[in-house]
């Protein structure tokens, strides 16, 4: 990205463009703000977009580093300056936004900023959010504002092109939800359907096979075949649902983000912390995609809501050729033999079918007072 403004027609036309390319509401609000911070040659721009609880639900900033960003903390409040954009629906160019008597301050590590220029993103009559700029690389008059009249205007032309991109981008990802949750529907009908048959033709089956257990002991023995044959066609028609439902997040952001975000979630909703470290992986078929996160999700699970843990720690990464997933808890721990001989599983059976069922590896170690460690190893990636 250039570090001075670009002019022109051509320029705007660019700009424009690229939101129209994005589909994605993330996609289309990164694009938004790198395309205005460019354009009118400022060296900070954010956009927020409101939720109905006093917060943003989304807030995307360009011109912050990612540490930066993570030492500054939580999403900013409907406060301030930014409230005033998003009630009032006005634009604000200002000096120096420290100044302002709405000004309330902001985190220690935020960066320090003075010539501001803000603008609603309305959609008809909705603000649905508030774009803004900071500090143009400019020389500023003195007492004066960076950001000038027709920065202004031109943002506001970008504003309203940021609200049809913004709102062709909401429309996409909540059709695609409709679509999936239609498919998800339908292919529980036909689940339902297919094992219900199964099902009762495995139950007539060993009816048949209890009554002729005394009279014909031959006969039941061929009824007990079918039994296990129908019960092996069920596992199948469960097994292709459930590949089917894979989960979406993890087919459009691949198993690191996936693992990530469901991690981030999780930490905020337990009192035990919980982290994650994902480096040098790549893509990875989807069945053993799908492998690792239900196995993680199955250990999060049990370290969270029976371990008693403090600190959960799930990494992904490479051991030759291979991908290992190791999931460490500092909770009560279990001897995984008495477990098994009390026949409480805590998942350990459906996590090992699914390691082994992609060709990998399921290795638990714990014991009363020391922890859990449950590693899976999947070839590739």
């Amino acid at each position: 990205m250039s570090q001075g403004p670009r002019s022109g027609l051509a320029a705007v036309s660019s700009a424009l463009l690229a939101m129209s390319r994005h589909l994605e509401v993330r996609d289309v609000l990164k694009t938004i703000v790198a395309s205005a911070r460019e354009l009118l040659g400022a060296q900070y721009a954010a956009l927020g977009v409101p939720d109905d609880h006093g917060g943003f639900a989304q807030f995307v900033v360009d011109g912050v580093s990612d540490e930066q960003w993570k030492a500054i903390g939580p999403l900013p409040r409907q406060h301030g300056i930014l409230a005033a954009m998003l009630r009032e629906a006005r634009p604000e160019r200002l000096a120096d936004v420290r100044e302002d008597p709405r000004f309330e301050g902001w985190p220690s590590a935020h960066p320090d900023m003075s010539d501001f220029l803000g603008l609603p993103v309305r959609d008809g009559d909705e603000v649905i959010g508030a774009l803004f700029l900071a500090n143009k690389n400019c020389p500023k008059p003195d007492g004066g504002c960076g950001f000038t009249k027709d920065d202004e205007e031109l943002l506001s032309i970008l504003a309203q092109h940021a609200a049809i991109a913004l709102t062709n981008a909401r429309l996409y990802e909540r059709s695609r939800e409709l679509t999936i949750a239609e498919e998800r529907s339908r292919l529980a009908h036909e689940l339902h359907d297919a094992v219900s048959q199964k099902l009762f033709s495995l139950r007539l089956t060993a009816q048949a096979a209890a009554a002729l257990v005394d009279r014909d002991p031959a006969r039941a023995k061929g009824e007990l075949h079918q039994v296990a044959a129908l019960a092996a066609e069920a596992a199948d028609e469960l097994r292709a649902a459930v590949v089917e439902l894979r989960p979406a997040a993890l087919d459009e952001d691949g198993l690191v983000a996936t693992l990530r975000t469901q991690i981030q979630v999780l930490d905020r909703a337990h009192s035990a912390r919980v982290t994650f470290t994902g480096h040098g992986v790549r893509a990875l078929p989807a069945a053993q995609e799908e492998a690792l996160l239900r196995v993680a999700q199955e250990a999060l699970h049990n370290a969270l809501r029976h371990s008693g843990a403090e600190h959960v720690d799930v990494t992904l990464g490479k051991r030759g050729p291979d991908t290992v997933l190791r999931v460490t808890d500092d909770g009560g721990g279990f001897d995984p033999t008495t477990v098994r001989r009390a026949g409480r599983h805590l998942g350990l059976v459906s996590m090992r079918d699914r390691a082994s069922g992609v060709g990998g590896t399921l290795t638990v170690v714990s014991a009363p007072g020391e922890g859990t460690t449950i590693e899976m190893e999947a070839p590739g990636g």
